[in-house]
């Protein structure tokens, strides 16, 4: 997964005051809440950075944000944990992915996925952690994530991690 390309009526920005933010609707509720009312809120705080994609009338097409945060050594599954000290740990934590409704079925999912991957690994150069960790809405959105390689955290059906040894294979 070299650089990722999206389609030429788009580009990648960090979310602004100014993007049209309200009129943004994937379909989940909770995705659509997020970016409108805590997205930039919590960017403005340092305690998360989103980054939409915006087509060339100004809307958002998707969008993510990432954050970081730390996962207990005993909720890791035992091949993750060998060799790691007994202790809170660093991750990396994809808080939100979602595409607008309009333009769902175009790859964008995947895209962001891969753009979102790309800038934790490019993070884990400066910041290190164990691995990305992301809760998932539903059985489908888990679906689109286990195809990328992330796992199930032990008695955690709906919280998945893609280790850092397997973001660096695919980085490299």
């Amino acid at each position: 997964m070299n650089g990722v390309v999206f389609p030429a009526d788009c580009h990648l920005e960090r979310l602004r005051r100014e993007h049209p933010r309200q009129r943004f609707r994937c379909g989940q509720q909770a995705v659509d809440h997020w970016l409108a009312t805590k997205a930039l809120q919590h960017q403005t705080k340092h305690l998360s950075v989103t980054k939409v994609l915006i087509d060339d009338d100004g809307a958002i097409a998707g969008y993510y944000t990432l954050a970081t945060g730390q996962i207990d050594f005993s909720d890791l599954p035992p091949e993750l944990a060998k060799q790691l000290p007994r202790r809170v740990l660093p991750v990396a934590v994809l808080a939100w992915l979602g595409v607008d409704l309009k333009r769902q079925g175009q790859g964008l999912g995947r895209l962001l996925l891969a753009q979102a991957l790309r800038d934790c690994w490019e993070a884990g150069k400066t910041f290190p952690f164990i691995a990305v960790i992301l809760d998932c809405l539903n059985a489908s959105t888990k679906k689109f994530y286990q195809h990328w390689d992330f796992a199930e955290l032990p008695g955690h059906p709906y919280r998945l991690f893609l280790s850092a040894k397997c973001l660096d294979a695919m980085m490299n």
